[in-house]
């Protein structure tokens, strides 16, 4: 069955995917982020190097940082500073970057309030330093649905909407294009193919005793995991599947290619998974965010 396409078109949502070019493209990448930019371009270099492709990629990269932080180290690194959180700002001026990114972070990427003045202060300065560098906007992705956040009648759901309205607005007052990796996990979420249930129901934590997890084969999220006799549980971070179906919107994005039938299977995951993730990557790239009728 059809669905109905939702996809941004004033600020340019959709990528490149499917531009004509023939031969190996060489992509100079700086991602400015945290812990979420990391895992989308965990598997980014694999993938481009199984389509023949070259990737120059650099981070100025904190855990948990939102833009607010990145803008005071990158104004602090203007006034001299020898901290290092502000000399990584010096990676402006490392390569002719074809792509920089900026996100939020996760926590608070649902409130658009957040993201102001800091993304245009930021958007400015690197325009400034960088004038031939497209800036772009990396689109996070919404918690597992079992994650502690959702209570009191806030939801998956909510959360997903009002992250990609957030990214939305922002990216419409900056005039700047989103890598849609929030829309691929939703993508994801709905497709048949790859749906999970989350929380599993044949899995209670409460009376889980190690090795026992939950069914997480297509978890996006790292999810449930031991450390010794310690249930830990993570519905944040992406798993190693949630990790390369970024890396695929990031490819396909960047390099303006598809990334359908690209050899590179990260050792985590198996073989007919990744199709369904190449395929889920390309789509969301290609046709934007896909909704039932």
């Amino acid at each position: 069955m059809l669905g109905l396409i939702v996809a941004l078109v004033t600020c340019g949502w959709m990528g490149v995917a499917g531009a004509a070019e023939t031969g190996p493209k060489h992509v100079r990448l700086l991602a400015i982020g945290n812990s979420f930019s990391q895992n989308a371009t965990h598997y980014l270099p694999g993938i481009v190097d199984a389509a023949g492709d070259k990737l120059t990629f650099r981070t100025i990269s904190i855990g948990g940082c939102p833009l607010e932080r990145h803008w005071k180290n990158a104004v602090a690194f203007e006034h001299g500073s020898t901290n290092a959180l502000a000399r990584a700002w010096s990676a402006l001026a490392a390569e002719p970057w074809d792509f920089i990114t900026i996100q939020q972070y996760s926590l608070i990427s649902f409130k658009p309030e957040t993201y102001r003045p800091y993304a245009t202060q930021l958007r400015d300065y690197i325009q400034q330093r960088c004038p031939k560098s497209e800036l772009l906007i990396h689109e996070t992705w919404a918690y597992r649905s079992d994650d502690p956040l959702f209570k009191n009648g806030f939801m998956q759901q909510d959360m997903y909407w009002k992250v990609r309205k957030a990214y939305e607005t922002i990216a419409g007052e900056l005039g700047r294009r989103i890598i849609p990796v929030g829309d691929a996990f939703e993508n994801a979420r709905r497709d048949p193919a790859w749906k999970g249930v989350f929380p599993d129901p044949q899995f209670d934590p409460k009376s889980a005793k190690p090795p026992a997890l939950p069914d997480q084969a297509h978890s996006l999220h790292r999810g449930y995991s031991w450390s010794g006799k310690t249930l830990k549980f993570d519905g944040h971070h992406a798993s190693a599947a949630g990790e390369y179906l970024g890396a695929a919107v990031w490819f396909e994005f960047l390099f303006g290619r598809s990334v359908v039938g690209n050899s590179f299977v990260p050792p985590a995951l198996k073989a007919d998974d990744v199709a369904i993730l190449q395929k889920i990557a390309h789509q969301t790239v290609s046709e934007g965010l896909k909704l039932p009728e």
